[in-house]
């Protein structure tokens, strides 16, 4: 049960201050250094007890990996997502209680007219595959050395900023279903009808790294 309670306190962690930066800040290198510093801090907190997935992605990937069991899997991604919803419920409600403009979008994910660039639901679905391979690939190699240990954290932090550097201005970057669930949720219909991309690409992309990193190891087993 500490294992689940970790995913759903790193997952509302990494969600509040991401999503947060987004709604209070909205400048990209924020944004992209407060999901990256999010990951450092919980993976230095809760890694040991849990992992520090915090992205049902991530979990996803693990599992194809056999790293860990249909059932941690199923009760990561359901700790995860329900943290992520807490997360954007506490942001909605700040939000809420802000004197002036109402905030609509609580640092949802989107496409066509939500992307800086008018990125469409193809190319939003491309471009979060390649990111989320990326960042589940870096996470599976570093996490399988042993002597990487003690900077693996570090090092899946500045992935996931990069990762968001880029992204940012194409789909307000995902790589994390529940994330993108929990903003959407307390975002308006539109956030809500365009999920499914944010749901299905990254987990396409963490299957594609899942792949690749049998494929790289292929070798040696």
């Amino acid at each position: 049960m500490k294992k689940y309670i970790a995913e759903f306190i790193g997952t509302f962690v990494l969600t509040f201050m991401g999503c947060g930066a987004a709604v209070f800040t909205g400048n990209l290198l924020t944004i992209a250094v407060a999901f990256g510093l999010s990951i450092v801090a919980m993976a230095y907190s809760i890694g040991n007890i849990s992992g520090c997935h915090v992205n049902p992605a991530v979990s996803l990937a693990m599992f194809l990996n056999k790293k860990m069991s249909q059932d941690d899997l199923i009760f990561y991604v359901i700790a995860q997502v329900a943290g992520a919803i807490v997360a954007g419920g506490v942001l909605k409600l700040i939000t809420a209680l802000r004197e002036g403009t109402t905030v609509e979008r609580i640092g949802a994910n989107g496409f066509d007219k939500y992307s800086e660039i008018g990125l469409n639901a193809g190319g939003a679905l491309i471009i979060e595959v390649i990111l989320t391979c990326i960042f589940v690939y870096v996470i599976l190699e570093v996490t399988s050395k042993a002597e990487f240990a003690n900077i693996a954290g570090i090092v899946i932090g500045l992935t996931l900023t990069f990762v968001h550097i880029v992204g940012i201005n194409l789909t307000g970057t995902s790589v994390n279903p529940a994330r993108s669930i929990g903003a959407a949720l307390f975002s308006g219909t539109d956030a809500l009808a365009q999920v499914w991309v944010f749901v299905l690409a990254p987990l396409v992309g963490a299957a594609a790294a899942a792949f690749l990193f049998k494929f790289m190891h292929s070798e040696q087993n």
